[in-house]
């Protein structure tokens, strides 16, 4: 699959992923691909769209939202590995 740009947001707790990526996918023509729970509850979530509507969407959040946002990155044509990587938490999260 191609994808135009990855944008990952990281936060603490499902309920603040939950309140993110609904702000995100209000903003810009982006699609919310998958999410990652690590420990200690931090939710790495992975949205995809064009370069500028993925940049709009985390820009959207950085500073902008109800919660706290640890971390934030735009991948603009991502690597093959990096699809990889996506497609990989997809699957593994299909399965719970």
């Amino acid at each position: 699959m191609r994808y135009g740009a990855f944008g990952l947001v990281e936060v603490l707790g499902e309920a603040n992923a939950i309140i993110v990526a609904d702000q995100m996918l209000k903003t810009s023509d982006v699609a919310y691909e998958t999410q990652d729970t690590k420990c200690g509850g931090h939710v790495l979530l992975f949205f995809s769209g064009s370069v500028s509507a993925v940049t709009a969407a985390v820009e959207s959040v950085k500073d902008g939202s109800l919660c706290k946002v640890f971390g934030t990155a735009v991948i603009s044509n991502p690597s093959e590995e990096m699809v990889e990587i996506v497609e990989m938490f997809k699957a593994r999260r299909a399965k719970k």
